[in-house]
């Protein structure tokens, strides 16, 4: 291979690398897709802000005692300075402390998620505070001059204060949380970011599909859609499953107790009993509302129907986790024509198109 060649291979290899850390970038997900750094990263990190502190105090020390000759127009602000930046490393470190020793520590991913969001936002916070201090020394010409640019900055960012609103809002109440299943408005998917202005969903389904199957696109949509929009959330905690249904097409002479009882075993069996105490839970729960909570089954249930030609409808509605949903419906029905199938004599499909 010649070296030109080479060369031309290295570039397009590296202006990929560079096309995806941009969609990443977009997606802001490189801080859920990457791994925590190590405990010898987080000591050298640790270590690095708390020698910052020490050589940041010291110099305030030299610039108070007047150790370094100063002039005076300057002492004030410079004073300001060394110990804002003094406070500003302090926040960060606390900040990452919090980061490894507790945040670092929680088992459920979507909390430990949001709680990371908080503490960036009140570590960003702290540090334009300490910002607006070094700059200004009166805090009355400060107050009004912040209070001056927060109003020109409601006007032009009405949107993205009511975004703002918004994540704080999906905080609080939880209409959805990393990793959940939702439809809202048009956009179907899984989010995988929550950010402070808009939500990140990893769609699955779409236009192309006609399964339950990620399309491989990503939607974003603003946070202040939360306030306005119904919300479907597929993976609420207390009941993460979904009703699902699968439909045969059965001759009135067919033996619909054999029916019955093969797609009901099968379904059963692969619900297990972890989705049946679920179901237990839940009837508990509705059945301190007005809600009929015997309407809803533990176990699979199978009813007929009477179609529009002249076969029944052997419908069997089961629980299935929404991920797994399309494919636990295929792995059911191979099994399910397999049992019925095994008996020509009790079960009797359609031969040809229905009439």
């Amino acid at each position: 291979m010649s070296p030109s060649v080479t060369t031309k291979e290295k570039v397009e290899e590296l202006k990929q690398d560079t096309e995806i850390q941009k969609a990443l970038d977009q997606t802001a997900a490189p801080e859920q897709a990457v791994s925590l750094p190590g405990k010898r990263q987080h000591k050298f990190f640790l270590t690095t802000y708390l020698l910052i502190l020490f050589l940041l105090g010291a110099a305030y020390y030299l610039v108070h005692q007047r150790i370094v000759h100063v002039a005076e127009a300057y002492f004030p602000f410079l004073q300001r300075f060394c110990l804002g930046s003094f406070a500003i490393v302090a926040a960060l470190t606390v900040a990452k402390v919090l980061d490894f020793y507790l945040i670092q520590n929680v088992h459920d991913a979507a909390s430990k998620y949001n709680i990371r969001r908080i503490l960036k936002l009140v570590t960003a916070i702290v540090v334009a505070f300490i910002i607006i201090s070094i700059l200004f020394a009166n805090w009355y010409t400060a107050i009004v001059s912040l209070g001056l640019v927060s109003l020109i900055l409601g006007f032009a960012l009405q949107t993205p204060t009511t975004s703002f609103i918004g994540w704080v809002y999906i905080l609080i109440r939880t209409p959805y949380r990393v990793g959940d299943r939702i439809r809202i408005g048009d956009a179907t998917g899984d989010v995988i970011d929550v950010s402070y202005l808009d939500t990140t969903l990893w769609e699955f389904g779409g236009e192309y599909l006609s399964t339950d199957h990620p399309s491989g696109r990503i939607i974003k949509f603003p946070n202040s859609k939360v306030l306005n929009t119904a919300v479907y959330n597929y993976s609420w905690p207390l009941f993460p499953y979904i009703w699902n249904e699968i439909k045969f097409n059965v001759a009135y002479e067919s033996d619909l107790d054999f029916v019955s009882q093969t797609m009901k075993e099968i379904a059963k069996e692969e619900i297990g009993e972890a989705m049946l105490e679920r179901v237990r839970t839940f009837r508990s729960l509705l059945s301190e509302t007005p809600v009929d909570q015997l309407e809803v089954r533990e176990y699979p249930a199978v009813l007929f129907r009477v179609s529009s030609n002249t076969w029944l409808e052997a419908i069997v509605r089961y629980l299935v986790e929404p991920k797994r949903a399309g494919r636990v419906k295929s792995e059911l029905i191979g099994k399910m024509l397999a049992a019925l199938n095994a008996a020509p004599e009790k079960v009797l499909f359609p031969k040809g198109p229905a009439r």
